[in-house]
């Protein structure tokens, strides 16, 4: 019995200085986009201790202290990260890690993000959102840079894919679809967007061939998932052009998280560069929150809010633009009287309640509520004259004027009233079984529009009213007018499954249907959908094929049920397109660092369309479902570390699309000599004859035929705080044509649109902090970077579209309504 109590005394005495000599190292391992790793190791180097992180992504251990140990971080798909640390007896270390994603041979298998490979989408790490240099906003700066995106306005983040308008693109955030203002008619005023890139952690895109539980658009998708916070963490950014703030947080007990954004958005010093000048005055703030609670383990509340405003104020004084040839320069000078003010105001709130009764189930339901009031009022007033300057390079007045062509004036006028409120319920679930995931979703969705219309415009060029009228009357060049009242329900859902063969399969389908009803016109949509996906077995290609196809049917929504005079259309139909995708997905490894080239060819049957018009960012739709047409082209995107350690991409695309206007044919009137005229006319009472054209398919004004794109980062040598960042855009021309609403004569190019923005950015603190004294309040941020950008370096005066004046001849000038030009923009960004 003492030899037993010597023995136990001895062992605690021994397990007591055992412990003392401990140090435990805890802390949490995420990816790049701060999304928690589940079962990350990590280990010491040449002991037999080890941990696993949890599904947050946290871990504590255990580790000998007074020596110098090696940490090892490690995961399968990612890039293994070794800490070395010397620890005091009874340390508490924290340790922060990042794991960046990567391929790992084993064997003949590529380890990586299978699930989004085997579909049509992309993923997007947001924090390069804060690096891109832009005059807008990061997080559609880079969803431009895509291959099959285009755009041609650095004002606006609105943009094209695959020859669709902006109305054909999907946006959801934490499940929450998105919705814009209705009225916006020029990037300038379209201020802040709903997704604020300091509160996302997760960004796919598909341009096309997307999965079913996606609604009812045509051309892409973009989805959003905000952060679920697991510390108190925030950041602050100050620019030339703005600022904005988030904060995000959890509480000790680690069930309720709050993250916060706050916005201020002003782009008066970039629209100083514009042709037009005057007091510009724009106003843009947003704030938005997503609060969570985790009222057990199985049940989860979320509330997601937002609340913008954004308001523009200009009073215009003159304006001057150079247009033309060397054989033919002309001048534009306007003098105008008047101001425009414009006002959209928009919230959005959405509550959901999450439950998983078990570990394979998971249910939502979400109610949510978008609300907005828009006003456009203006009455400016324009004095111009149309110059011919002086083209002699001899002459000494060289580009003067030289003579006068013609002076006008015209006059705008405005009244425009809008509110709307979209409401929703909806229901979503999942269900996780062996070899496949079964998804279903029904939505209710209610609406009602308010719209009140009063547009018109006088135009008068050399002392006559055009159109020209008696003396005695005036005659507006148009006049809009309407009151509209519009309150209807839809009805829809999907189911999904997304089936892997076996364990050991290279073969994965992804298949489902989508149906929508809407009470106005009576329509019942069924849209089947399905991608398959084949990882062929080579040893040393590492390739993976998907074919996707299906219907996509786009129920129109307010805008495209009015025509262009403000008139409703309530008995137009969804328009339609049959996408068939076939694409290639190639992970290969060069200079011993990762990289992927992914390609797609696709063609689109488009039909029951409805043609529009764009002037600026503003789509005028002419309200009949008379067109049908088609879009096809090849995108091509490759992305890796051109450079150790950063992430930078190259896109091409090479697209048509044409549609054909049913109703769209017109005549050409000829005399007896074959001599033609101006139609419905005799010349001299000779009879005339007439011949009957159909224009056949004509390209879609979103036809822009070659787009390629450069985001490339890269650090100075030597001094790795130093990045540069260039944002590189190359799109050709899409179609324009005169003031008329005859589409088929809209077969003119706007010139190519080519901008270059390039950014420095140079980290003030950084890994260094631990440096700073205990005083200096630096040491609570983590990272602070000042950056200089310069905004179309090349000088390149883009043209987004033209203002067409016409003389007493009634000959008329399509004048150039130029972009931005060369900015200078400073950027502060702390983050703690």
């Amino acid at each position: 019995m003492k030899r037993f109590l010597f023995f136990f005394s001895l062992f605690i005495i021994s397990s007591s200085a055992y412990c003392q000599s401990e140090a435990i190292v805890f802390g949490r391992v995420t990816d790049t986009a701060g999304v928690a790793l589940e079962l990350v190791n990590i280990s010491v180097n040449g002991f037999p201790t080890g941990s696993v992180t949890d599904k947050e992504g946290n871990f504590e251990m255990k580790v000998r202290s007074g020596e110098r140990l090696t940490l090892a971080v490690s995961f399968i798909g990612y890039e293994t990260r070794l800490f070395s640390v010397k620890l005091n007896p009874a340390e508490r270390y924290e340790l922060k890690v990042q794991l960046k994603s990567t391929s790992t041979e084993l064997g003949t298998a590529t380890i990586e993000d299978k699930e989004t490979r085997q579909t049509t989408f992309n993923r997007i790490d947001p924090k390069i959102a804060s690096e891109v240099p832009t005059s807008g906003e990061g997080v559609f700066a880079l969803v431009k840079t895509f291959a099959g995106v285009s755009s041609n306005n650095e004002t606006s983040s609105q943009y094209n894919v695959r020859g669709g308008n902006y109305d054909e693109n999907l946006i959801y955030v934490n499940d929450i679809e998105i919705y814009r203002p209705f009225l916006v008619r020029a990037g300038q005023q379209e201020g802040l967007s709903f997704v604020n890139s300091d509160l996302a952690s997760s960004l796919l895109f598909s341009a096309g061939g997307f999965d079913a539980k996606y609604g009812d658009k045509m051309s892409s998708v973009l989805d959003i998932t905000y952060k679920k916070p697991r510390e108190f963490a925030g950041s602050v950014t100050a620019s030339l052009l703005g600022a904005a703030m988030h904060l995000e947080g959890i509480t000790k007990n680690k069930r309720f998280s709050y993250l916060v954004g706050v916005r201020h958005r002003t782009n008066r010093y970039v629209l100083t560069s514009l042709d037009t000048k005057g007091a510009y005055q724009p106003q843009f703030t947003d704030v938005q929150t997503l609060l969570s609670y985790d009222v057990s383990t199985k049940f989860t509340l979320e509330l997601l809010a937002n609340y913008n405003r954004n308001k523009y104020t200009f009073v215009p004084q003159d304006r001057e633009t150079d247009f033309g040839t060397i054989n033919e320069a002309l001048r534009l000078t306007v003098y105008f009287d008047g101001q425009e003010v414009n006002s959209f105001e928009t919230g959005m709130g959405a509550l959901s309640a999450t439950w998983r009764p078990k570990t394979n189930l998971k249910m939502k339901f979400i109610a949510s509520a978008f609300h907005s009031f828009e006003q456009e009022t203006f009455d400016v007033s324009g004095e111009y004259w149309l110059d011919q300057l002086e083209n002699n390079f001899g002459s000494d007045n060289l580009g003067e004027v030289k003579f006068n062509r013609g002076v006008g004036a015209y006059l705008h006028h405005a009244r425009n009233y809008l509110s709307a409120l979209v409401a929703n319920a909806e229901h979503k679930g999942t269900l996780t079984l062996r070899k496949s995931k079964v998804l279903w979703g029904v939505k209710y969705q209610h609406e009602y529009v308010n719209d009140e219309l009063n547009e018109w415009n006088l135009i008068d060029s050399a002392g006559y009213s055009v159109p020209q009228q008696p003396a005695d009357e005036i005659n507006l060049k148009y006049v809009y007018k309407a009151i509209n009242v519009l309150e209807t329900n839809r009805y829809s859902g999907y189911v999904e499954q997304d089936w892997h063969f076996s364990d050991s399969s290279n073969f994965a389908l992804h298949y489902g249907a989508r149906f929508n009803y809407w009470d106005l016109n009576n329509q019942f949509l069924f849209s089947p959908r399905a991608t398959v996906s084949y990882q062929p077995d080579w040893k040393k290609r590492n390739f993976l094929f998907r074919f996707s196809s299906g219907y996509y049917y786009q129920p129109p929504f307010y805008r495209e049920l009015r025509n262009l005079y403000g008139e409703l259309n309530k008995n137009i139909k969804a328009q339609k397109s049959i996408h068939f995708v076939l694409g290639s997905d190639y992970n290969f490894t060069a200079w011993k660092r990762p990289f992927k080239l992914v390609a797609e060819v696709y063609y689109k049957y488009m039909d029951d369309l409805i043609p529009y018009e764009i002037d600026n960012v503003r789509i005028r739709y002419y309200a009949n479902n008379n067109a049908r047409g088609y879009a096809t082209g090849l995108d091509l995107r490759v992305n890796g570390e051109f450079v150790p350690g950063i992430e930078s991409w190259f896109s091409m695309s090479v697209m048509q699309t044409q549609e054909d206007i049913k109703d769209d044919f017109y005549y050409d009137r000829y005399n007896s000599d074959g001599e033609k005229i101006i139609p419905g006319y005799t010349i001299n009472n000779v009879a005339t004859d007439s011949i009957r054209y159909e224009p056949g398919y004509i390209p879609r004004p979103t036809d822009q035929r070659v787009n390629f794109s450069i985001y490339f980062q890269d650090y100075i040598p030597r001094v790795p705080s130093l990045k540069v960042h260039l944002n590189f855009l190359f799109g050709t021309g899409m179609p324009f044509g005169p003031p008329s609403y005859d589409r088929y004569k809209d077969t003119l190019r706007i010139p190519p649109y080519r901008r270059v923005d390039l950014g420095f950015s140079y980290q003030l603190l950084g890994e260094k902090k631990k440096l700073l004294g205990p005083k200096n309040p630096l040491k609570y941020l983590n990272s602070i970077w000042l950056s200089m950008e310069v905004f179309n370096l090349l000088q390149v005066n883009n043209t987004i579209s033209y203002l067409w004046v016409a003389d007493v001849t009634g000959r008329q000038y399509a004048i150039p309504n130029y972009l931005t030009a060369r900015q200078l923009n400073v950027k502060l960004i702390a983050r703690f």
